[in-house]
């Protein structure tokens, strides 16, 4: 799978140079095996953003950092390129991305990032609960998931986070140095340590939709999704080379 996602960040346009930061040997050792680039880093480190600076701080020639997590195989690289141009505005802090939620599965589920944006569209707050919560909707429906199964335009209030982030070098090395938010701590969320710090994170929504691999359930997902587009592409060059 890391593989995979290797080869969606080679394919944007506007990325130099892709490099896998990890502290698993066997990581190392496959991405290695593939002939692609990774550094092993310290195993201490309390998120995926801390991995990433300790490594962005050795490259001196790079001002923009994208951190692209392992556990996004489908992320499309139009997505990152168009992340990364509205990085280049000096004034925006992080980039990050989003998508829309289109199942009550996903919205109930907390390995599905919420996210919650102001009207500038700069993220607000980001949640591993169904954020904005539909009070009035719960209320005459009893729960949630009722709410959200008897009112259809309930679903599109609800985005999901998903796992890429632009950032401006000197952001990156900052956010490393900062301590551990209380809210970091509670949602297991990264982000929310550079919300609490008063970072504008501006938030694009994604190009194409994606499956980000946390169950095996997931992953399942993944490999189904895949299986059927090679089915469909190879069906398409058969139909090509028929009518050539």
């Amino acid at each position: 799978m890391i593989c995979r996602v290797i080869e969606r960040a080679t394919e944007a346009r506007n990325v130099a140079r892709v490099i896998v930061a990890t502290d698993d040997e066997r990581i190392f050792e496959v991405v290695r095996s593939a002939g692609y680039e990774a550094v092993m880093t310290r195993a201490d480190h309390a998120s995926g953003t801390d991995r990433l600076a300790e490594v962005a701080e050795t490259l001196e020639d790079a001002n923009i950092i994208v951190n692209l997590q392992g556990d996004e195989p489908l992320i499309s690289p139009r997505t990152i390129e168009r992340a990364i141009e509205v990085s280049k505005d000096e004034s925006v802090g992080i980039v990050t991305t989003w998508e829309a939620i289109g199942t009550v599965a996903d919205v109930l589920n907390p390995d599905v990032v919420k996210i919650v944006l102001d009207n500038a569209g700069r993220a607000f707050y980001f949640s591993r609960s169904p954020v904005p919560y539909p009070r009035e909707a719960v209320r005459k429906h009893v729960t949630l998931e009722a709410a959200l199964r008897n009112e259809a335009g309930l679903l599109c209030q609800f985005r999901k986070h998903t796992g890429l982030y632009v950032y401006h070098k000197e952001v990156l090395l900052e956010f490393a140095r900062w301590p551990q938010s209380d809210l970091e701590r509670v949602e297991c969320l990264e982000q929310l340590r550079a919300l609490e710090r008063g970072v504008k994170i501006t938030a694009i929504e994604a190009s194409t939709p994606s499956i980000a691999v946390d169950t095996r359930d997931d992953l399942e997902r993944v490999r189904i999704f895949i299986q059927k587009n090679h089915l469909e592409f190879a069906v398409q060059s058969l139909k090509s080379g028929l009518q050539d």
